[in-house]
């Protein structure tokens, strides 16, 4: 097995290919990072659950060992994670599910992404003059909120998967609602860096803050307004959140926001839709990895990191491989930045960019012993339909406030969830004692560019291109190898990749793989994560004409993988996670 000492880092991706437009959103702060825990390795034979933070993995325990299904528990650990982790996701939010049948040993995923209110358009988020808003402007408040999917979502897996009644998923959730629960170390920090921001939400103050002072960790925090809510839609399903009393509340606390109104209407909410959608699948040695399609980038983007990488030996975890990490992940964001977004509203050539052959030209771009001296350009995959839109590539921000979980159940079915919020405490709305979302602004601020149509643009009803990937890895038989998914804004796609090369080429554990400090490279500068032993590869890969920089990445890489008839687990020891399971 490989020394984790020697090999704290982690490979990442870049992002698009605009320099200025990255750099002018480097003082845009990521997720404010809580220190590490030390974490080790976890096995089980039954079943086995990894989420952000230890009440949501026990609650979702709680649920499998109940006889529920990872349907059951992922709607558990959801409902906790809104209580204790509010500021990544919720059921103000978004979210995507990779799901498993152990049975029947078939993947499918679901696609719980917001959706731009019917009233919204392109210029949205463009000042009188039309240049783009700053980002925190177009942020707080109601211009950024888009539909709600993430209950939805729950209500769909209960439908497909589950086994224990609805309303006996929310009561561990209520009853700590009521009786509250230590505000923890991560949550306390979370609200000492966006206090300025968040404070501007009465109820966010009277729930959060003391004399405009973040509680102090520890502090027995209680959310009434959460446990209502929660009992309401217990009771009477989701139908009051979509098209009755708290519909009405967050219609009403978008569209008359006192600085910043927003488009969301009660017909957003009535006709929202969660939609299953094929798995995106690539091949990696031997290994199928697969994840959510567009309106994510993320299956899309890793599928193309790997099937580059396909063509190189990454054996050894040294500078060389982590090298052409970084030279496949500049290819593949290329094409992200100018491709791919809501396929149901734009040609996106899913098949032509993980076409192998197509694959093995992007590959050839590729020194072995010399950084690539300029941004990539994107390639001309191969197209299903002929479009004569001419594209621009985006500059749309994704921050790193989001959540993921893994789990199996006892059954062999599993679930791969990466839910979010979008940017942290999302749009710093609280109603009903639960955040809405920004996630309005992963779409392009500005719609075209130099004539060109920008993929990603607002248009309505339409759902914003995202990063988030979580994945299952299937064995040749197409049997369960592996689940894996982090947060991280567009470094999740790098985060994931990284993983996924740790356990398919380095042999390392789960946990070993999650530990690993990063690399990543966007289509910009080369990442190093900054206070790892990433950094001992600086000098050398500098050397090979890499621009380095060091940074701190807040990663949440939640891994399961099947070893025979073991479950071993792993938690990213950046965040609060754990891993459970008999």
């Amino acid at each position: 097995m490989i020394s984790l000492s020697r090999f704290c880092i982690a490979l990442t991706l870049s992002f698009g290919f605009f320099h200025t437009a990255l750099a002018s959103n480097e003082n845009i702060s990521p997720e404010a990072s809580s220190g590490l825990e030390n974490k080790s390795a976890q096995t089980a034979t039954q079943a086995m659950v990894v989420a952000a933070n230890p009440l949501a993995s026990q609650v979702g325990l709680q649920m499998l060992k109940a006889g529920g299904s990872a349907a059951d528990a992922a709607i558990a650990v959801q409902l906790m994670l809104n209580l204790v982790e509010p500021q990544s996701s919720g059921i103000g939010g978004g979210a995507f599910a990779v799901w498993f049948d152990g049975s029947k040993q078939a993947l499918t995923t679901f696609d719980g992404r917001e959706t731009a209110p019917m009233a919204a358009t392109p210029a949205l988020f463009l000042k009188d003059d039309g240049e783009p808003l700053k980002f925190y402007d177009a942020v707080v408040g109601g211009r950024s909120v888009g539909t709600p999917g993430t209950l939805a979502l729950l209500k769909k897996l209960h439908e497909r998967a589950g086994k224990l009644p609805w309303a006996s998923l929310f009561t561990p959730t209520i009853e700590l609602a009521r009786t509250g629960f230590p505000l923890s170390p991560r949550l306390h920090t979370m609200l000492e860096w966006d206090a300025g921001r968040l404070l501007q939400s009465p109820a966010a103050q009277d729930l959060y803050f003391a004399n405009d002072v973040p509680l102090p960790i520890g502090t027995i925090l209680r959310n009434p307004a959460f446990a209502d809510t929660l009992e309401l839609i217990a009771s009477e399903g989701i139908e009051p959140f979509y098209e009755g009393s708290l519909a009405e509340e967050i219609v009403a606390s978008v569209q008359k926001h006192p600085t910043n109104p927003g488009k969301l209407s009660k017909s957003d909410l009535s006709s929202y839709q969660v939609i299953e959608r094929l798995p995106v699948c690539g091949d990696y040695r031997g290994k199928s990895v697969c994840g959510m399609g567009p309106p994510s980038s993320g299956a899309l983007t890793v599928a193309q990191i790997l099937g580059i990488l396909n063509h190189f030996d990454l054996s050894k975890p040294d500078v060389t491989s982590f090298h052409l990490l970084a030279e496949a992940s500049r290819l593949a964001f290329a094409d992200r930045g100018l491709y791919m977004a809501d396929a149901d509203f734009v040609s996106v050539p899913m098949q032509g960019l993980v076409d192998p052959s197509y694959l093995k030209q992007r590959a050839a771009l590729i020194d072995p012993q010399r950084a690539a001296e300029e941004a990539a350009k994107p390639g001309t995959p191969p197209m299903e339909k002929e479009s004569s839109m001419e594209l621009h590539g985006d500059e749309s921000i994704e921050l790193p406030s989001t959540s993921h979980f893994s789990i199996v159940d006892s059954d062999g079915n599993a679930i791969s969830v990466t839910t979010s919020i979008e940017n942290g405490f999302g749009s710093r709305i609280m109603v009903g004692g639960f955040l809405l979302n920004n996630e309005l602004t992963d779409f392009s601020f500005r719609a075209e560019k130099n004539g060109k149509i920008v993929a990603n643009r607002l248009q309505p009803g339409k759902r914003p291109r995202s990063s988030m990937s979580p994945t299952i890895v299937l064995n040749e038989d197409g049997s369960l190898h592996s689940l894996l998914g982090s947060p991280g804004g567009s470094r999740i796609i790098g985060f994931v990749t990284q993983a996924v090369i740790a356990l398919l080429d380095w042999g390392m554990s789960p946990q070993e793989a999650a530990s690993m400090g990063h690399i990543i490279n966007r289509n910009w500068v080369t990442e190093l994560e900054e206070g790892s032993p990433m950094m001992d590869f600086k000098a050398e890969l500098e050397a090979m004409g890499h621009t380095v920089k060091p940074y701190q990445h807040t990663s949440g890489l939640h891994i399961i993988k099947l070893d025979n008839s073991t479950l071993i687990g792993g938690a990213d020891p950046r965040r609060e996670g754990q891993v459970l399971g008999y």
